[in-house]
């Protein structure tokens, strides 16, 4: 057994997309700080209504897959195959926009707190080009599963055995193993899980303090982990809470333009065209 370390860090970068929507940028600054399979990770958080109003209105993408996690406040989601979701405190929306999808997600409130995630998680070649589906998932169907000193584990994707229990969330993969954890941990409390060898994996600290083995993880900061099967967490004083993303690296080369993501460049300038003329979808 061998514990991971933290190899990285960085802040969350302060930027705007949509609409004008305001939130973090955890993962995807820039087309180096990536961690295969993931492309992206926003955190968008706010009080103040201005910040999220605007909503993200119709766009296109192709060629990822995108996971959406609301912790605060509700938004409504359309797409072009007619399918409409409300995602509410603690839903969970998984897209594949596969060839293409054109959508929106809009904010449901006009005032009070918005929180949430989205990820973007790359697809292999091979299924680059499948149909587009997406699924709402329901608060209550994601494992919550009691820490033994006063914390919790919500887990929304992949497999995970804690205390001789397996847990399956409902997101999984069978190309990119993605494992998604929302993690809280009670003051001083500390968590001990199996994390597989073959996965990359990246932790976010988003309320109090964390540390992993000997190093602390201030909040709004990510770590990139080293190699290891095992993660040893430590809340502080105040406890802490932080996301966990872990998936098996495709190992593909990337190409990216916005909101397509594929393997060359011509296959971008393909999808270019085809949204321009109406053949994204």
């Amino acid at each position: 057994m061998s514990a991971r370390t933290i190899t990285e860090t960085y802040p969350a970068l302060d930027t705007q997309d949509g609409a004008g929507v305001r939130l973090r940028r955890v993962l995807g600054q820039h087309p180096g700080q990536r961690m295969d399979p993931f492309l992206m990770m926003d955190h968008f958080a706010s009080d103040e209504a201005a910040d999220y109003l605007a909503g993200f209105p119709d766009h296109p993408h192709r060629g990822f897959e995108t996971i959406t996690y609301m912790l605060d406040g509700h938004m409504l989601h359309r797409d072009h195959m007619g399918n409409e979701g409300h995602l509410h405190p603690g839903d969970v929306q998984w897209m594949t926009a596969g060839r293409g999808v054109i959508h929106s997600e809009m904010p449901q409130q006009e005032a009070g707190r918005m929180q949430g995630f989205q990820i973007w998680l790359n697809l292999p070649a091979a299924l680059k080009m499948q149909p587009a589906r997406y699924q709402d998932i329901a608060a209550a169907q994601l494992p919550r599963i009691p820490l033994a000193e006063g914390g919790e584990l919500v887990l929304l994707a992949g497999k995970l055995t804690l205390a001789g229990t397996t847990w399956q969330g409902p997101i999984h993969s069978e190309h990119t193993r993605p494992l998604i954890a929302d993690i809280r941990l009670a003051a001083g409390e500390r968590l001990n899980l199996p994390l597989a060898k073959a996965l990359s994996a990246l932790l976010y600290s988003f309320e109090g303090e964390v540390g992993v083995g000997e190093q602390l993880l201030p909040q709004k900061q990510s770590a990139l982990l080293g190699a290891g099967d095992t993660l040893a967490l430590k809340a502080g004083a105040n406890g802490g809470r932080l996301l966990l993303l872990a998936g098996r690296p495709l190992n593909e080369p990337v190409a990216q333009y916005g909101p397509f993501v594929m393997n060359t460049q011509a296959e971008i300038e393909q999808a270019i065209m085809d949204y321009r003329a109406g053949k994204l979808v």
